[in-house]
């Protein structure tokens, strides 16, 4: 074993890269050779180049303290790849169309004739009060019927080494900017080992992100339609990426003051005078859309903009009121969506899940609050959540409180054994709990990056791998190939 290997430990957990102490798994193998003859202040020198790259590209997140003020970091970025052989990923896509399908034929459905409903399959409160449903969109068909174009699914993977599906973020996922300047990055470090294990490319990415808000313009478009992002603001924790992916697509960055509607169309403010906006890839909520239609305080979105898509003028990705397909408690009964729709059997499976708003699951939630890891059904980033076994007793009662007061707003889980990988703390390589969120595409097909934004909870024994607590991330190799044996 090579040096910066020689003292690691698997531990108890299933390793990507080691299936054992002193074994390495097959897709592994170049890279631990790779090691092998590189010394400590090579790799040192490497971790440099690779730290400079990203505050030279200015790529930061946003960290939130307890009082809820935001500091901008540099994002952690470990040189230890996460290597996903074909065989592997194939699965992987498979389950991923298989659940994009899904959701897309479940969101046309509650906006319509709400068939899941009417069999039973899912409960019509469940729907009612989901926080991000919206009935004043009951009816109304929106373009190509597509809902969601853009799906970040975060996978896990248990002691067995089973990938399972986390979560879905079907409104407005973020973290591909990480997974391009990774690649990019390791490209520079590890232009060899890159090029003998035969990685599969991601920098398509930014071009059928493009192909598919192009696909989905109003009819009335004219050959190459006008597509922009439109973010928050230059305060927002994810801006780095809505410029990054304006420039990537090579189209505008907008706020809500650079656009205003006229007869019911967009248009967008240049120093030339008004120009007819057809597509919008927007990074807003959509509470914050229409201050006409939604929170009539909001300063991020624009007057008239929901009329507009109404009227087919506009067309938005993702589309309004996919965040229903987003709430924990609706994310219990995807397994029944691809059932139901597709008349399969999930390929990729749910985490096991119990809901507080089930009489039996909420006596067994709160007899097990302290083994049980609890989240509430809207909230991300890692807030809003309960870990049991490392939760104080204070914690735990609190939580208590807020389940038996709002019981439709929890769920809960086991705590699984994240699988573990390889990274470089401070001064050894230890293993580190990671995840992976693989970015799918919908548009005229359904496209996925070839691996995706594996995320590492750098804190050591932790599970939580968001960047806003202290997580950081890996690129992600997906294999052409075989196992990576030249």
């Amino acid at each position: 074993m090579s040096s910066l290997f020689s003292n690691y430990d698997p531990g108890d957990f299933f390793d990507e890269m080691f299936s054992a102490t002193g074994e390495v798994r097959a897709h592994y193998r170049l890279l631990l050779e790779r090691a092998a003859g590189m010394p400590m202040e090579d790799f040192a020198r490497k971790r440099q180049i690779a730290e400079k790259s990203y505050l030279n590209q200015g790529i930061t997140f946003t960290v939130y303290n307890d009082k809820q003020e935001g500091t901008e970091r540099i994002f952690p970025f470990d040189l230890i790849p996460r290597i996903i052989p074909r065989e592997e990923w194939e699965h992987i896509e498979r389950g991923l169309k298989q659940r994009l399908n899904a959701l897309n034929a479940f969101l046309h459905d509650i906006y319509h004739d709400q068939r899941i409903v009417k069999e039973g399959i899912i409960p019509g409160e469940i729907i009612r009060s989901a926080k991000h449903f919206r009935p004043e969109f009951m009816g109304f068909d929106i373009p190509k019927n597509i809902y969601i174009h853009v799906c970040g699914t975060d996978l896990i993977r248990d002691r067995d080494g089973r990938y399972l599906v986390l979560e879905d973020n079907a409104r407005c996922p973020s973290g591909v900017s990480y997974v391009l300047e990774s690649r990019m990055t390791m490209k520079r470090v590890f232009p060899q080992l890159f090029a003998r294990y035969g990685v599969r490319p991601v920098d398509r990415y930014a071009q059928d992100l493009l192909d598919v808000l192009q696909h989905i313009a109003p009819a009335g478009a004219a050959g190459d339609p006008t597509v922009v992002v439109l973010t928050p603001g230059i305060h927002n924790s994810a801006y780095f990426e809505h410029s990054f992916l304006a420039r990537a697509m090579g189209i505008e960055i907008v706020t809500g003051a650079d656009l205003v509607v006229q007869s019911d169309r967009v248009f967008m403010k240049t120093t030339k005078g008004l120009k007819p906006v057809h597509v919008i890839y927007r990074r807003i909520d959509d509470d914050f859309l229409d201050p006409k239609v939604f929170r009539a305080d909001s300063l991020l979105g624009v007057p008239g903009l929901v009329e507009a898509y109404r009227k087919g003028t506009v067309s938005l990705a993702n589309a309004i009121g996919t965040g229903v397909a987003d709430d924990k408690v609706v994310y219990c009964y995807v397994p029944a969506m691809i059932k139901f729709y597709l008349g399969e059997e999930a390929i990729l499976p749910n985490v096991e899940t119990y809901l507080s708003a089930v009489e039996s699951d909420r006596k067994y939630i709160l007899e097990n609050l302290a083994n049980l890891v609890v989240k509430s059904a809207n909230e991300s980033g890692g807030y809003g959540m309960l870990m049991g076994p490392k939760a104080s007793r204070e914690e735990i009662e609190t939580f208590r409180r807020m389940i038996e007061a709002d019981p439709r707003n929890f769920v809960a889980q086991p705590v699984i054994s994240l699988s573990r990988s390889p990274a470089w703390c401070g001064e050894k390589m230890e293993g580190r709990h990671i995840d992976l969120r693989p970015f799918v595409l919908c548009g005229e097909d359904v496209r996925i990056i070839p691996g995706g934004l594996t995320r590492v909870a750098m804190r050591k024994g932790s599970l939580v791998v968001n960047s806003s607590q202290g997580g950081g991330s890996k690129d992600t190799w997906v294999l052409d190939g075989g196992e990576g044996t030249c």
